[in-house]
């Protein structure tokens, strides 16, 4: 096992900043680096959803396609399953299922939460999704997830805990891009 040696910026006892070298294997850095781009992207999300009335949730992202309400909704849903998927516990709002993944966007219909408890509900998911990563060994990262067989996991190791967030990550990324040219 390889050692990388990583240098970060802390505050000494007079306040100044200063360079600590840290010794992190290379495993340990690959799982921080899977956390932080998650933690990345879901800041980009909040940040752009904290600029959004409740009403301009009602935005499509262009004309005829999803509104801005659906995607936040699909992107809680699809976040919500990673608890069952990863082994992390049970899902928070299973409810969200029908009408953000099982249903299309039916848009100027009457929406099954309020805008106030799908921010709730995402900042939830989101914030024990996020503590439950940075508890995460490398060993944790590399566990098969629950959507493959162990004989699929035997052929193939790589469709474990860690490729799921890497690829939910992504799928969050792409709609952030949405949420922004919506605005």
């Amino acid at each position: 096992m390889g050692f990388f040696a990583s240098c970060r910026s802390v505050r000494n006892q007079t306040g100044a900043n200063t360079r600590k070298q840290v010794d992190v294997t290379n495993e340990q850095l690959l799982a921080a680096s899977a956390v932080n781009s998650w933690k990345l992207i879901i800041g980009r999300i909040d940040q752009g959803l904290a600029a959004l009335s409740d009403e301009k949730l009602q935005t499509q992202v262009a004309p005829g396609k999803n509104r801005l309400f659906y995607l936040l909704g699909h992107l809680t849903a699809v976040h919500d399953r990673l608890f069952t998927m990863l082994s992390i516990g049970e899902r928070l709002h299973p409810e969200l299922d029908e009408p953000f993944l099982t249903n299309p966007d039916k848009g100027g219909g009457r929406d099954p939460i309020t805008a106030v408890d799908l921010r709730a509900a995402w900042s939830e998911i989101n914030s024990k999704l996020t503590a439950a990563f940075e508890r995460f060994t490398p060993a944790d990262w590399l566990q098969k997830h629950t959507a493959v067989s162990d004989e699929d996991f035997a052929k193939d190791p790589s469709r474990n805990r860690l490729a799921v967030v890497l690829s939910r990550t992504n799928h969050a990324s792409f709609h952030t891009g949405q949420i922004v040219l919506a605005k």
